[in-house]
């Protein structure tokens, strides 16, 4: 399963599961930042993990079911860490956004309320290198319901 579509396929057993998101099933909000998995910029969940999909072989899902940030919304309504960044302004040039996102859904998954150390800690596997991270962290605050001293 992919964002909640049952995905049948042939795949080539050395295909990354970003190069197979992308490629075959047109998930290109999916970024392929670094191919070391440095970055984060790949960063989906499978079974409910957040991996760096540029770190995992697409043949590892087999079976299991992966979400991307095109899945986060549902009917056309932003999940609320998507709307927390855009409300927060934590993004720029948006290219580790995808990533971005997608780890603060599993951070506030395993922790709704962290602190800012916290969430600093939990975003570490990802970078970003416009905002300076202040803006990402507000809206992780926001996204978990702490908006005291959140401004946008």
């Amino acid at each position: 399963m992919v964002d909640g579509a049952k995905v049948a396929d042939d795949v080539e057993p050395r295909t990354l599961l970003v190069q197979y998101l992308r490629e075959k099933l047109g998930k290109t909000g999916t970024v392929v930042g670094c191919d070391t998995s440095n970055c984060g910029a790949c960063t989906v969940h499978l079974d409910g993990t957040s991996v760096k999909s540029c770190n995992v072989l697409a043949v590892q899902a087999d079976g299991g079911e992966v979400k991307t940030i095109e899945g986060l919304a549902t009917d056309g309504v932003l999940h609320p860490v998507q709307e927390a960044f855009r409300d927060c302004h934590g993004l720029q040039c948006g290219y580790c956004t995808p990533g971005m996102i997608m780890q603060s859904v599993a951070l506030l998954e395993e922790n709704p309320t962290p602190s800012e150390a916290e969430i600093r800690e939990g975003l570490e596997g990802n970078l970003c290198r416009c905002t300076g991270y202040q803006n990402i962290v507000r809206a992780v605050k926001q996204a978990s319901g702490q908006t005291e001293g959140v401004t946008a």
